[in-house]
């Protein structure tokens, strides 16, 4: 672990930052639309924007950097980013929001593509696996530590927005300086989506459902505590709690999908979550049950990303889990677009009002449960002696992190063959 802060200490500290400052813009704009007076349907465009700029980043970036190099790329859309979280206050309009917000996460994008090439870089088979666990922990508690820098501005003001600026123009000071080789970029050519399906149904309906899941979390949780309340020190807490959970609970379910049908535990994970939603629509009222809620679908949603990768993992051979990877990113970008908008409607006052959050989170989050216990009828399972290691992985990863983590679950199941290998070690 000390071998892999020496040389990656500076890419952590940059990758920290930005996450800080982009989970600080997220709740801040949901914060503040309802300040401005924007509805509901409204906001869920500027939330669903950002995912649709993040895919269109992650399909452009990796030619990006083959053109022009990583430094010209990483430096050129966090300068995008920090000029876009400035100029949000100054247009509080709708449709500029929503351009911003195309542009700020196709900037994310291709900066993570660029962060995370770096790191695969820096990592050997000793230690890529501690690397990527490091560079996990890092997104969560940049993106947990961003709701506690709500507290500390005036939303309705320019403070905050400042604030999210700097972190963005700071965090690339460091990787900038500190990183002399520039490592060679390649990505693998995706799997077609049909070749996919065929593959594993349940891993592509899967991750297209939890696309939306993830969205409604990471855009519309603030959007849902300004709408029904909330002061700003509770929205804060409320967002924090989605992502807590998903750290606390993230290692327990990967030590048990190494030990039993990870089919079964995909619809108990995925109905257990959904009874988590069913409680923040009907004891929403009550803050305790709001902070359960959000713990208990944060904690087994975001787990949940992992879990479908390692089960479509198990029906692939080794050389062609990173071109899955591809499809599974793209699919699931593809669910998350759609997520905010169809939340944002079912929020509307004239549908479900407020609790249309929690309850599109349960459909979704059912249809998985339901859809997996179906998928348990048509093929039988792969043996647990015979499936592959589930690498830790966040939603909000690219292709070229999933690659990564591909091959740290490709490793990890040599090392068990082999216990003399020097990995194993």
């Amino acid at each position: 672990m000390l071998q892999v802060l020496s040389s990656a200490w500076a890419l952590l500290l940059g990758m920290g930052l930005l996450m800080v400052g982009n989970g600080l813009q997220g709740t801040l704009l949901g914060v503040r639309g309802e300040i401005e007076g924007f509805t509901t349907l409204q906001m869920s465009f500027v939330m669903s924007a950002y995912f649709l700029g993040f895919l269109g980043g992650s399909r452009m970036a990796p030619e990006m950097i083959r053109r022009v190099g990583h430094v010209r790329v990483f430096a050129a859309l966090a300068s995008f980013i920090s000029a876009v979280m400035i100029l949000y206050p100054a247009f509080t309009n709708p449709v500029a929001w929503s351009l911003g917000r195309v542009i700020i996460g196709f900037c994310f994008s291709g900066v993570y593509v660029t962060a995370e090439s770096w790191l695969n870089n820096a990592a050997d088979n000793r230690n890529r696996g501690k690397a990527l666990s490091l560079y996990m922990m890092v997104q969560m508690i940049g993106i947990v530590s961003a709701q506690g820098l709500l507290l500390v501005g005036d939303p309705a003001g320019y403070e905050t927005f400042v604030i999210a600026s700097v972190l963005i123009s700071v965090s690339f000071g460091p990787i900038l300086l500190s990183i002399s080789p520039t490592p060679a970029f390649d990505t693998t050519k995706p799997m077609t989506l049909k070749k996919l399906y065929q593959t594993s149904p349940l891993g592509i309906v899967g991750m297209f459902l939890l696309g939306g899941v993830f969205a409604a979390q990471f855009g519309m949780s603030a959007v849902y505590g300004a709408r029904i309340g909330l002061s700003l020190v509770q929205i804060s807490i409320f967002v924090a709690t989605f992502y807590i959970g998903a750290t606390v609970i993230q290692y327990p379910l990967g030590w048990m999908s190494d030990r039993m049908d990870r089919r079964a535990l995909i619809m108990g994970v995925a109905g257990v979550a959904g009874v988590g939603s069913m409680v923040g629509m009907l004891l929403g009222g009550q803050y305790g049950m709001l902070l359960l809620a959000a713990f208990l679908i944060g904690g087994l949603s975001n787990p949940l990303y992992s879990l479908l990768i390692a089960y479509t993992n198990d029906y692939l051979d080794n050389e062609d889990m990173a071109a899955a990877s591809g499809g599974l990113v793209f699919i699931n970008g593809l669910g998350a677009i759609a997520g905010p908008l169809i939340t944002g409607w079912l929020m509307g006052d004239n549908v479900f009002g407020p609790s249309g959050f929690f309850l599109y989170i349960a459909i979704l989050l059912f249809a998985l449960a339901l859809y997996a216990a179906w998928r348990a009828t048509r093929r039988p399972s792969v043996p647990v002696s015979e499936t592959g290691h589930m690498a830790q992985m966040y939603p909000a990863a690219t292709q070229v992190a999933l690659e990564l983590a591909q091959e740290v679950a490709i490793e990890a199941g040599q090392d068990e063959d082999d216990p003399d290998s020097p990995a194993a070690a």
